[in-house]
């Protein structure tokens, strides 16, 4: 199991766990397949920046 912190680990089609920006403060995870990589380096401290297929913005916090 990965953290979503590695670019590398996060591919679209894949089941992940994502923190929203809204939610930052209270860590709820929301789950949804990513659509769209939207962090280009090739890690991040707080996890990948993605597009889920329903159109949410999060960052990866696990990989399912």
């Amino acid at each position: 199991m990965a953290n979503g912190q590695n670019r590398a680990d996060v591919k679209p089609g894949i089941e992940v766990y994502v923190i929203l920006k809204k939610d930052q403060r209270t860590g709820m995870k929301t789950k949804g397949v990513v659509k769209d990589l939207l962090t280009n380096s090739q890690s991040h401290p707080h996890g990948i920046k993605v597009r889920l297929e329903d159109g949410q913005v999060g960052r990866v916090c696990e990989i399912l």
